[in-house]
């Protein structure tokens, strides 16, 4: 990425959006194929992002070897369900749909005091429980749909939406995310809407956060490459707006790591013993 003067900051992340597609399209079937698999199921919220992953997958594998599921609660706007039918529809996949109210008013009943947020988590993570269960029930790997600011901002509910082996988008900004999703065809109804992870009535990721995904990613671009805050103000952007990427950056940094393991031999998983790829020099 470089600067240049007198361009919209957001452009310096655009992208050569067929190409990239072309790589993640590959990456998709490469990374399933190493795998033993030839099928993929993918949670479609009705957002761009698994829209966007749906795509690349109905395109990496064909329609027919991808299973898309809508997972609402009774407390889902009826915009995500209407929104994963249209993407679904438009990417040729067939879309299951499984209400997951019962599974977490269950839990919910049993905890007196649960709160909106906990129990949008509860909601996170019981949809992972029905994409896993899928996964065994049509040999299909999960594929992960996190973008490269949630990431980054740990605004992800942990061993939920970061649970999937692989995850095509999770090098790709928002701002990035839905310049594809426009190569791709995905709605414009999709991709223009505010983004939302639809966890709690009205909310909105852009709320959470504090800061607009378009300003927050070329923040993320010039702090992760070393540039100091004084020149990222210079860019336009506010000292507050600077110091609240940067904390959200640090503070999390735990939720993108597995977890830590004491090492006591010289055969730890991850540290001295490495899977068989990380020694491949074959193409």
């Amino acid at each position: 990425m470089k600067v240049v003067r007198g361009v919209p900051n957001h452009e310096v992340l655009d992208l050569d959006y067929p190409l990239v597609a072309s790589a993640l399209e590959r990456f998709v079937r490469e990374e399933l194929h190493g795998r033993g698999f030839e099928k993929a199921v993918v949670a479609v919220s009705g957002g761009v992002d698994s829209a966007v992953t749906l795509a690349l997958a109905a395109r990496a594998l064909g329609p027919g070897n991808v299973h898309a599921l809508s997972l609402p609660h009774r407390d889902s706007s009826p915009e995500s369900s209407a929104h994963a039918r249209l993407v679904a529809e438009r990417f040729g996949v067939e879309l299951e749909t499984v209400d997951i109210t019962p599974m977490v008013e269950g839990y919910a009943g049993q905890t007196p005091g649960i709160t909106p947020r906990r129990k949008g988590n509860v909601m996170a993570r019981a949809r992972m429980i029905v994409t896993f269960d899928k996964s065994e029930q049509y040999r299909a790997l999960p594929l992960g749909t996190g973008n490269k600011t949630e990431r980054l901002f740990g605004y992800f509910t942990w061993h939920a939406d970061d649970s999937p082996p692989v995850n095509p988008l999770g090098d790709l900004y928002k701002t990035q995310v839905w310049g594809l999703a426009k190569h791709l065809g995905v709605p414009d109804e999709i991709v223009q809407k505010a983004p939302t992870a639809d966890l709690e009535p009205g909310q909105t990721d852009e709320a959470d956060l504090g800061v607009r995904y378009r300003r927050a990613d070329v923040i993320l671009e010039h702090y992760l490459k070393g540039y100091p805050d004084a020149y990222i103000v210079g860019l336009g952007y506010t000292p507050e707006e600077v110091a609240l990427v940067k904390r959200r950056v640090n503070q999390t940094h735990y939720k993108r790591h597995l977890p830590a393991v004491a090492v006591v031999s010289s055969t730890a998983i991850n540290e001295f013993y490495l899977r068989p790829l990380d020694f491949r020099t074959d193409d």
